[in-house]
C-alpha cells in the first residue's frame, strides 16, 4: 500500500514540476480584456484639470469623491453543458447552467445612467447592480459598442444617484497621478493610485483596430473592469478595461477607454441607438525610421497617406497621397492610434484642422468628416461600402452595395468577389450597409444562406453558403 502511494505521489509531484518547467519556459505574455469571476440625449460636462501639484489630501479628497459613484456589476448568464448519452436518450440536449461574472460600473448621471464594459455583461441574461451603500437595482442594457468596449446601463432608482463628470481625457498627461477605483475580485470600492505612463497605446498590433487607450501603473486586477481611472480632482478620465500579464493578474500596466471616446459612445447610444462614426478618408500608415527610409521622406513622426478615399472628407479638403498628417486640431500625430483614437472621439460632419507636411511645408486643411459607409461582414469575409453615384451607374442599379475586399476563402475556392455588387442576402433586399449589419444580426449559422451580386457584366449571380 505505501509503495502505491509514493507512486502516485512521485507522479504528481513530477506532473507539477513539468508544468512549472512548461510555464516558465514556453509560456508568452496574455493580454487579458478582463475578465472577472467569468473568465470573466444623456448631458455630460468636462471637469477642469487638476494642478499636478498635489497633497495628500487631493487623495482623500478624489477617492471618496469617486466610490460612492462606482458600482458592483453581476452578470448572469446561461450556458448549455455538453450533452452526455443520457441526454440523447431523453432529448434533452444537455442541461443549462447558470454562471455568474462581476464587474465594476461608473454612474455617470444622477438618474441611473452607468457606463461599463462591454465584456463585463457579454451574454447577460440578467444584471443587477450594487451601489456603494449596499442598495441593489436590476440593470437594463441600453446599448454596446464591442469595438471600444464600452457599455451602457441604465437603473431606476427611488433617488438621485452620486455621479461622476467626464475630464477631457485629451488634456491628460505622462506622469500625472490618478486613482483606480473598482471592485478586484469582489472586494468592492477598492482604491489604487498611479500615474499615467503612456497615452493612445494600442495592444491589438495591428493599423486596422481603433485602440487607443491610457496606460497606467494603477493596480488593476480581474473585477476592475469597468470602473473608474480618475484625476487627482475626481474628475473620470478613463474606463479601466484591460491589463497585461503572464499570470492574470497585474503585474504592472494596466489600460483604460480615454474618457472622450467613452463620453462620445454614450451620448451616442443615447441620441442614435447605435454610434456614429466620423471617417477621415485616408489610408497609409504611421512612420518611423525605418518606414521613412522605404517611403524616401525625412520625417519620422506622424501618419503617412499612402491614399484617400474617393469623395471622402479628406478628398474634398485637398489632402493627397504623400502627404504627413502632423497633428489632428491640438493633438500632436505621431503614431497611428493618436490619429485613431482622436477620430474615435468625432462624429460624422464634425469640423477637424488637419496639419499636414507636404514637399517640406507647413499646411492646416480644415476637414469635415463624413459617415463611416464601409462595413467589414466577418461571418462572410467580405468588406462592403455604399454604393457611388458612378458604381449606381455603371451596374444600373439603385440599391446595393459593393465588395471591395474578400478573404483568401473565395481566392483559394476560385471565387470572384471583389467588385461586384451584393444586392441581397436571404432574398431580403439591400439598399446600404445598415440593411447589411440588420440582416447580419439575425443570420442563422445553422441554415443555408444565400447571397444575390451583380457582376461587372450587369448579370446576376446567385452564391449559396
Amino acid at each position: 500500500m505505501k509503495k502505491h502511494v509514493s507512486l502516485i505521489f512521485a507522479g504528481v509531484l513530477g506532473g507539477a514540476i513539468s508544468l512549472g518547467a512548461y510555464s516558465l519556459l514556453f509560456q508568452k505574455n496574455t493580454y487579458i480584456i478582463g475578465d472577472e469571476t467569468k473568465p470573466s440625449v444623456v448631458t455630460t460636462n468636462f471637469g477642469n484639470a487638476p494642478a499636478l501639484n498635489l497633497n495628500e489630501n487631493q487623495f482623500v479628497e478624489a477617492a471618496e469623491k469617486t466610490v460612492h459613484s462606482v458600482v458592483h456589476v453581476k452578470n448572469v448568464s446561461v450556458s448549455r453543458e455538453p450533452a452526455t448519452i443520457f441526454d440523447f436518450f431523453y432529448g434533452s440536449g444537455g442541461r443549462e447552467r447558470a454562471q455568474i461574472g462581476t464587474g465594476s460600473g461608473v454612474i455617470i448621471t444622477p438618474d441611473g445612467y452607468i457606463v461599463t464594459n462591454n465584456h463585463v455583461i457579454a451574454n447577460a441574461s440578467q444584471i443587477e447592480i450594487t451601489l456603494n451603500n449596499n442598495k441593489i437595482y436590476k440593470a437594463e442594457l441600453v446599448g454596446t459598442d464591442p469595438a471600444t468596449d464600452i457599455a451602457l446601463l441604465k437603473v431606476d432608482a427611488d433617488e438621485k444617484l452620486p455621479y461622476l463628470t467626464f475630464a477631457d481625457s485629451d488634456n491628460t498627461h505622462i506622469g500625472e497621478w490618478v486613482l483606480a477605483v473598482g471592485n478586484p475580485f469582489n472586494l468592492t470600492s477598492t482604491v489604487t493610485a498611479g500615474i499615467i505612463s503612456a497615452k493612445a497605446r494600442d495592444l491589438s498590433g495591428s493599423s486596422d483596430k481603433t485602440q487607443s487607450f491610457i496606460q497606467t501603473d494603477a493596480a488593476v486586477n480581474p473585477g476592475n473592469s469597468g470602473g473608474a481611472l480618475v484625476n487627482t480632482n475626481g474628475d473620470l478620465i478613463g474606463i479601466n478595461t484591460a491589463i497585461t500579464s503572464q499570470t492574470g493578474s497585474y503585474v504592472g500596466y494596466s489600460f483604460a477607454v480615454p474618457s472622450n471616446i467613452a463620453k462620445k459612445v454614450v451620448e451616442d447610444i443615447i441620441e442614435f441607438g447605435n454610434v456614429q462614426k466620423g471617417v477621415l478618408g485616408v489610408r497609409g500608415s504611421e512612420l518611423n525610421s525605418l518606414n521613412a527610409e522605404k517611403l524616401g521622406v525625412k520625417e519620422s513622426e506622424g501618419f503617412y497617406v499612402g491614399g484617400v478615399d474617393e469623395g471622402s472628407g479628406a478628398d474634398k479638403a485637398g489632402i493627397k497621397e504623400g502627404d504627413i498628417i502632423k497633428k489632428l486640431d491640438n493633438i500632436k500625430i505621431s503614431k497611428f492610434s493618436d490619429l485613431s483614437g482622436y477620430i474615435a472621439s468625432k462624429r460624422p460632419n464634425d469640423v477637424i484642422k488637419v496639419a499636414i507636411e507636404r514637399d517640406g511645408k507647413a499646411l492646416t486643411l480644415p476637414v469635415t468628416l463624413y459617415k463611416n459607409e464601409t462595413y467589414r461582414i466577418n461571418g462572410l469575409g467580405l468588406e462592403v461600402k455604399n454604393l457611388s453615384d458612378a458604381d449606381k451607374k455603371s451596374f444600373k442599379t439603385k440599391n446595393g452595395v459593393k465588395i471591395t475586399q474578400a478573404s483568401s476563402f473565395y481566392t483559394t475556392n476560385n471565387i470572384e468577389m471583389e467588385g461586384k455588387v451584393l444586392v441581397a442576402i436571404n432574398d431580403r433586399e439591400i439598399k446600404n450597409v445598415d440593411d447589411v449589419k440588420n440582416i447580419m444580426d439575425n443570420l442563422s449559422q445553422n441554415n443555408r444562406n444565400t447571397l444575390v451580386l451583380i457582376n461587372k457584366n450587369g448579370e446576376r449571380e446567385r452564391f449559396i453558403f
